[in-house]
Parts: C-alpha cells; sequence; structure tokens
C-alpha cells in the first residue's frame, strides 16, 4: 500500500511532543487479497455558507477490476483527534462518499478499516475559512493474492474474520448504521444484544469498545477492549486500541504491556512500532523506545525521526539530534518548516 501525503508534523525542539500518526507504507492480505493504498487526494477548500464549523468530506472508490474473489461490500471510515478520542465514524460503500460535520479547526487523523482492521490512516488539516467544506479523497486498488506486496506487509488471520449467524449479522450491520448516525446509545444496546446472542464475537466487543470512546466512557471502552483480547488474544486491533487509550488516559507504563504483545503479533507495523516507542518515551525509557522508533522509520514511518529528534535532543545529544531532523528532511522534502530544521542542523551537526 502505498500512501502520498502532503503534510506532516513535527515536535519542535524545547516543546512537549505530541502523539501523531500519519500514513506510511504498508499492505493487508484478507481473504487471500491485497489492499493497495494507491492515492491520497489533495485537501481542496470550497466555501459554503450553510454550515457551521467545518466539513470534511470525500469519496471512496475501490478499483475491483483486479480481484479474483469475494469483496467486502463497505469500509468504515473513522475520524480521531491527535490525542485518540474518536470523533466519529461512519461506514461506506465502494463508490459512496463519508462527511464529517462541525469539525473545530484542527489536524485530525482519517482512518479506514475493513472487517475491524485497520488498513490505512492518514493525517489530515482541518481550517480556513469558517463554515468552509474541506474534502479527502480515498482510493483503493483490490488485487488477488499477494503479488505486489511492499515493505513487510501486515497479515490478517483467517480466524480474525468472525462468522455469524445471520441474525446477528444484521444486528451487527445495524449497530454499524447506528454509530455512523452518531446514535450511540443504540449502538451500545444493539452491540449489548447482539453480545448476549454470542458473548464470543470478539469483534463486536472492539466495535462496543471503539462507541464506548465515542461517549467518552475510557472504562467502559477498556473492559470492552479486554474482553475481545481475552477471546482472541492474537487479534491486534483491539491491543493496539487499548494501548492508544491508555496512553490517551497517561497510563504509559500500563499502554506498553498490549502494545508489547500486538508487536510480537506484527512485527513489521510502522504504525505499531511508533506507539510503543513513542508510549516508551512519554514514560521517560527512551533506551527502550530507541529501538521501536528506528524500527518505526525503517518501515516508513517518517515521524519517528522527528521524535528520536526530540529524544536527542532533550538529552543534550544535539548532533545525533540533527542526524535525526537530517533523515526527516530525506524523506519529507517538502515539509514547511524545513528552514527551521535546517537551521537547527546547520548549527549542531558535526562536521564528518
Amino acid at each position: 500500500m502505498n500512501a502520498k501525503l502532503n503534510r506532516s508534523s513535527i515536535d519542535i525542539p524545547g516543546k512537549p511532543p505530541i502523539i501523531g500518526r500519519l500514513a506510511h507504507n504498508f499492505g493487508h492480505t484478507i481473504q487471500g487479497f491485497l489492499i493497495v493504498f494507491a492515492l491520497m487526494f489533495p485537501l481542496a477548500s470550497v466555501p459554503t455558507m450553510a454550515q457551521s464549523g467545518f466539513t470534511l468530506y470525500g469519496d471512496v472508490k475501490v478499483d475491483e477490476t483486479k480481484a479474483d474473489g469475494k469483496i467486502p461490500l463497505s469500509l468504515s471510515i473513522i475520524l480521531y483527534t491527535l490525542g485518540g478520542n474518536v470523533v466519529g465514524r461512519q461506514t461506506v460503500p465502494s463508490g459512496g462518499r463519508y462527511r464529517f460535520t462541525n469539525l473545530r479547526s484542527s489536524e485530525y487523523d482519517l482512518a479506514v478499516e475493513i472487517e475491524t482492521s485497520e488498513i490505512a490512516r492518514v493525517r489530515v488539516s482541518v481550517g480556513g475559512t469558517p463554515g468552509a467544506d474541506q474534502r479527502q479523497d480515498l482510493e483503493f486498488e483490490w488485487k488477488g493474492g499477494t503479488a505486489g506486496v511492499r515493505n513487510k506487509p501486515a497479515t490478517v488471520a483467517a480466524g480474525d474474520l468472525y462468522k455469524r449467524s445471520s441474525s446477528n449479522e444484521s444486528t451487527f450491520r445495524k449497530a454499524q448504521e447506528a454509530v455512523d448516525r452518531k446514535k450511540y446509545s443504540d449502538a451500545v444496546t444493539l452491540f449489548r444484544q447482539l453480545l448476549d446472542n454470542d458473548a464470543a464475537d470478539f469483534q463486536a466487543w472492539t466495535e462496543l469498545g471503539t462507541v464506548y470512546l465515542l461517549q467518552e466512557k475510557h472504562d467502559d471502552a477498556e473492559k470492552a477492549y479486554m474482553k475481545a483480547i481475552e477471546i482472541r488474544p492474537s487479534f491486534t486491533l483491539p491491543l493496539v486500541n487499548l494501548g492508544r487509550l491508555l496512553v490517551l488516559q497517561k497510563k504509559f507504563d500500563a499502554a506498553t504491556e498490549p502494545l508489547l504483545r500486538a508487536v510480537e503479533l506484527q512485527p513489521t507495523s510502522a504504525e505499531i512500532n511508533y506507539l510503543l516507542g513513542d508510549a516508551y518515551l512519554q514514560n521517560k525509557k527512551g533506551s527502550k523506545a530507541v529501538g521501536y522508533m528506528n524500527e518505526a522509520a525503517k518501515l516508513g514511518k517518517h515521524e519517528a525521526h522527528l521524535r528520536l529528534a526530540t529524544l536527542y535532543n532533550a538529552a543534550g545529544m544535539k548532533d545525533k539530534a540533527a542526524i535525526e531532523y537530517e533523515e526527516f528532511l530525506k524523506k519529507t522534502p517538502n515539509y514547511p518548516d524545513r528552514k527551521k530544521l535546517e537551521d537547527y542542523i546547520a548549527t549542531n551537526k558535526k562536521p564528518q
């Protein structure tokens, strides 16, 4: 999966870091298909007079011409704050359109899931003219088999695709639709109804945890994720979501446990390596963070260079920080604050 971004974030020396996630290169094989993130369209602002706040929307297109089997009917589009809170979630068919309204001016993470497994995540900036619509289209290409896989893709085990009865599947879809309409209490009721019928549905427990996050019921979300993990310890998504939730609550030491388990399951995930490294950094365990941040950078998570630079700068190792900033600029040449980093590099990098 390839993603092309025109924006990124940075931790400026001397300022506290934030948790940030960018889209990176990876692929997933689900039921024998490779999902390739082919193109990310740039944002464009279109003024509108009838809207309060900001609107983020976009078309979701899936090229199915190279698929040779079953293709999921829809994708879940989830909008996160930089701190990891879920702003909204929508289920969108191929050729459909997602829309998040009444957003405040800020940066967000836009994630895409299929069968509750995240396949892509991209940073988007929302702002500009008050009431503006901002567009971010998503385009995917489906391929049969594993040809074209790049950057050591993670895979989703067949056992992670839960088979429900027809009535429970109907309830599951209704619950997702309730989430899309922001009727979170209805969604909780429906997921609970499903789980009363089948308490082993680890995907439903994971989805229930996300709904509780939308309601800012963090304790209930944690319990739901823990239940999903108890039922299916090899299912990565609730491990990652639990880790993010614990980081959000500043429980950095506790967050490393599920993230360590997640990185064992998907060692070539740049996102998980980054999240684990960041949890160690925020827990002031820089020596443990370095290896995971380096791995995240190797796997295409360019933002890891910035976090490493922050670590080295805080430790007084400004020459090493300069090297990390230099590596970041090589991979992100259009970074808007490039001059600021170049000045830091010129001041602190030791002559060869």
